[in-house]
């Protein structure tokens, strides 16, 4: 299965308001591998970045200037993804920026005819619900370091939710039971005392069949010179 984990960044919060994409950054897993193959690309908005979003991701209008233009990057960005499967969190937003996006080139339709879309924000609400789940939310409650996001940007954002995806679809990724609250203390690292008054555990032996076999599975596998462990404990 090849997944590609997307993140852009914009001028503004609506691409109905005439904002743009100013960043696209993607990395590559094959079978849940990441492959180091990476798509990432700064563009020329042609139009200003709002203060708001430039106090988010930094990416000022000298800086993007020179950048080309997204009808320049459009068909190296739709082959590096297509037939795969996008790994983005949130994604209703920077998919309706890469609609828009292709809208105003009149050319590939759509994200959908193309890639299949997994959105990590809907799966981590539907996995931790009533908790944050923003990014760095899930970056602290996965034990992902993001020391480095003092602010955001698309490729290392991408970089950053692949090891999320695969932590949180990968089954049990730390030893303890509970997931913590965002700025709350991990129930996990709580005593948990059993009440006294608790009923005894049943305690099964193991039958006299039970207790040949396993005998005998012991001096299958221990050597002359080297008994099995089992055989010196005291039961």
């Amino acid at each position: 299965m090849r997944q590609i984990v997307l993140d852009t960044e914009t001028t503004g919060l609506e691409p109905g308001e005439g904002h743009r994409i100013i960043e696209i950054g993607c990395v590559e897993i094959v079978d849940r591998r990441l492959t180091g193959r990476h798509f990432h690309v700064y563009i020329n908005p042609e139009r200003k970045v709002d203060i708001g979003a430039l106090e988010v991701h930094g990416l000022s209008d000298e800086f993007l200037a020179d950048k080309p233009l997204f009808r320049n990057v459009a068909d190296a960005f739709m082959d590096f993804i297509r037939d795969g499967e996008l790994i983005i969190h949130n994604a209703a937003f920077d998919i309706g920026f890469l609609d828009h996006e292709l809208k105003l080139l009149q050319a590939h339709g759509c994200i959908a005819d193309h890639c299949g879309v997994i959105d990590t924000l809907l799966m981590a609400r539907k996995k931790h619900p009533g908790q944050r789940n923003s990014l760095d939310a899930l970056c602290k409650r996965y034990g992902v370091d993001n020391s480095q996001r003092e602010l955001h940007g698309a490729l290392l954002d991408a970089e950053i939710l692949a090891d999320v995806y695969l932590l949180m679809t990968g089954g049990q990724t730390s030893l303890g039971l509970y997931g913590d609250d965002d700025g709350a203390e991990s129930e996990s690292s709580h005593r948990w005392i059993l009440p006294a008054e608790r009923p005894r555990l049943t305690v099964i032996a193991a039958s006299a069949a039970e207790l040949e076999a396993h005998d005998s599975r012991l001096s299958a596998i221990e050597k002359p010179d080297s008994p099995a462990l089992w055989r010196s404990l005291q039961w």
